[in-house]
């Protein structure tokens, strides 16, 4: 009888052990995943901003070469007036 209750009392410390380390554990898992998500959304927002700066390089990039064909062109034009 001795036995079984030791028994059975070392089973319980052992159970509760495990119920309160798991506690901690799913507490610092969540902790973690909420770090992870906000890691997430400012990565997200980075990219958006990356995105933006992207199209408006390529904007510019657009209109600088629009600018320099009709500068090109304005050469062509006076060169073509000197060789008349």
């Amino acid at each position: 009888m001795n036995k079984t209750l030791i028994a059975a009392a070392a089973a319980s410390v052992l159970l509760l052990a495990g119920c309160a380390s798991s506690d901690d554990a799913a507490m610092a898992n969540a902790a973690k995943l909420d770090e992870l998500s906000n890691q997430v959304s400012q990565l997200s927002q980075d990219v958006q901003s990356l995105q933006s700066n992207v199209q408006a390089a390529g904007n510019a990039a657009m209109s600088a070469q629009e600018e320099a064909a009709r500068a090109n062109e304005r050469i062509d034009n006076i060169a073509q007036s000197y060789t008349k």
